[in-house]
């Protein structure tokens, strides 16, 4: 069965944005050493899950950036990946596209996302969206974190976990620190 896995950079104070909604660009370090960490388990997965705001920004991105004679090896093989990949967003407004591979979750998340995780035995990564991120939390959807966590103190911003109500239980399944000092940590959680 599959695992829903959230892949968040974080700050140590834990925000995933900042007080304007600035994300990753503006605070976080992604540098290719953090980039060639990602890149193998990213390559394994056949899906990926996004929020329509994040989706609208990826592809706004990815389907063409490969093609610049410019980019990287990165960049090449993120973009041959992202556009090869299953996609689901969590929308009320979008319509699935059978064509560029997205298939829209809107009405009964529980179900469609458990029938998506019946698929196979791959890892669907949910990247940034915090909005879409709560709604899986909420829904006990959420089968482990991916986290970088870097070396800044935000004071306020987005947090990552918006429901802190029920306990959850984790197991620290690895770790790593990188020369920026951004430290991944990958936890499954314990049902």
């Amino acid at each position: 069965m599959r695992k829903v896995i959230q892949l968040f950079h974080v700050s140590l104070d834990g925000f995933v944005q900042g007080p304007k909604g600035e994300g990753d660009i503006e605070h976080f370090i992604v540098d290719n050493e953090v980039n060639d960490f990602v890149a193998p388990r990213i390559q394994k997965c056949d899906a990926a899950l996004y929020g329509r705001k994040t989706w609208e920004l990826m592809e706004s991105y990815w389907p063409t950036a490969g093609d610049n004679p410019k980019a990287s090896a990165q960049t090449k093989a993120h973009a041959k990946w992202y556009k090869s990949i299953d996609q689901f967003v969590l929308s009320h407004s979008m319509k699935s596209d059978p064509s560029k591979k997205v298939t829209v979750i809107g009405q009964d998340l529980v179900k469609e996302i458990n029938d998506i995780k019946k698929a196979n035995d791959e890892e669907i990564l949910v990247f940034g969206s915090p909005s879409a991120g709560y709604a899986l939390q909420q829904s006990g959807l959420v089968d482990g974190y991916w986290l970088f966590v870097n070396p800044i103190l935000l004071g306020k911003g987005t947090p990552l976990f918006h429901d802190r109500e029920a306990p959850k239980k984790l197991r620290l399944v690895q770790s790593h620190t990188f020369t920026s000092g951004v430290v991944s940590l990958s936890y499954e959680r314990i049902k």
